[in-house]
C-alpha cells in the first residue's frame, strides 16, 4: 500500500463491531495484526503457525494469548489485490464480516495505490505431489506453474449438492470467487449459536439454506458461489503460508481446519 486505508464492520461470530486500519509495511515484514484495543503484547503475525483454532473461520493467536479472528476474507483480498506487506490495527478480536464475500475488501483496496518495495517477492513452488487424507476429507497440491484450486463439497442438501470448481488465480476472472459470500444451512443455526458463535450473522452477511431453498431474497449471486467461497477462503488460508505458492490445490469437502493441517505438513 502506498498509504492507509480505514474500515470498519460486525464481527460475524462476536456480533462486536470492530475498526481496522490497513497501513502500509516494509519490505520482507508480511502480514501483521495490531490489536490496538490492548496496550501491550498486541502484535499477531498472519502466520498458518499461530492458527489455534479454524472452526466455521480461522484464528491466529500470538504466544501471549492475543486473538484476532476472521481473517480468512480480508487476506484473501490481499491476496488477490497482490499485496504482501501490511500492517493491519484492529480494535477488537474478529474481523468484520462485511457482506460476507470478500467484495467489500476488495473494493475498498481497489482504491489505493499501490507501491514495489525492494524485497523480492516470495515463492514456493511445487515439485512433487503431496497428499493428506483425513477421513473422507482429502487435500493435494501437484506441480504447477500458477496457483489453481480445484476444490469439490459434498453435501446431502440438494441445493449446495455436490458442487466443484477449478479456478487459476494468475488467468482467471476472479469477481465470482471475490463475491461469493460465506453460507450455513438452516438447521445448522441453532448449534452455531450455542456454541457462542454467528452473533453477528445475518441474511446480510451469509447465504442461508433451508432444505430446498435459498431463504436470501436476491438469492445466488454465482451458481457456484457455495464452492466458490471454499475457493476465497482457501486462497485466505494459504497466504498463511508466508509465499506465494506456485501449484495446484485439489481439495475435497475441506475447510479451514484441513487447510491448515495441509500448510503444516506441506511446510515441514
Amino acid at each position: 500500500l502506498a498509504n492507509s486505508v480505514i474500515l470498519s464492520g460486525t464481527g460475524l461470530h462476536t456480533g462486536k463491531n470492530s475498526n481496522i486500519t490497513i497501513l502500509p509495511a516494509e519490505s520482507n515484514q508480511g502480514i501483521t495484526f495490531k490489536r490496538i484495543d490492548l496496550k501491550k503484547n498486541n502484535f499477531i503475525k498472519a502466520n498458518y503457525k499461530n492458527v489455534t483454532k479454524a472452526t466455521l473461520c480461522t484464528t491466529l493467536e500470538n504466544e501471549h494469548g492475543v486473538k484476532v479472528s476472521t481473517v480468512e476474507h480480508l487476506l484473501a483480498a490481499l491476496y488477490i489485490s497482490e499485496i504482501d506487506n501490511a500492517i493491519i490495527e484492529i480494535d477488537n478480536e474478529e474481523v468484520p464480516i462485511m457482506d460476507g464475500s470478500a467484495k467489500d475488501f476488495m473494493e475498498i483496496l481497489e482504491k489505493i495505490k499501490l507501491k514495489t518495495l525492494s524485497g523480492k517477492r516470495k515463492y514456493l513452488k511445487i515439485l512433487e505431489k503431496i497428499e493428506l487424507v483425513d477421513g473422507s476429507r482429502k487435500i493435494s497440491i501437484q506441480p504447477d506453474e500458477s496457483f489453481q484450486v480445484d476444490f469439490q463439497l459434498n453435501y446431502k442438501n440438494k441445493i449446495i449438492g455436490n458442487q466443484r470448481n477449478t479456478i487459476n488465480f494468475d488467468t482467471d476472472n476472479l469477481d465470482k470467487v471475490i463475491n461469493s459470500r460465506t453460507f450455513c444451512l438452516y438447521e445448522d443455526i441453532e448449534l452455531i449459536k450455542k456454541n457462542g458463535l454467528a452473533k453477528g450473522g445475518s441474511l446480510d452477511n451469509a447465504v442461508v439454506v433451508d432444505k430446498d431453498k435459498v431463504l436470501n431474497s436476491e438469492g445466488l449471486r454465482n451458481e457456484k458461489e457455495f464452492v466458490n467461497h471454499k475457493i476465497l477462503d482457501l486462497a485466505g488460508d494459504f497466504l498463511l503460508s508466508g509465499f506465494r505458492v506456485l501449484g495446484k490445490v485439489k481439495c475435497y469437502q475441506g475447510g479451514h481446519e484441513l487447510t491448515n493441517m495441509f500448510l503444516r505438513k506441506l511446510l515441514k
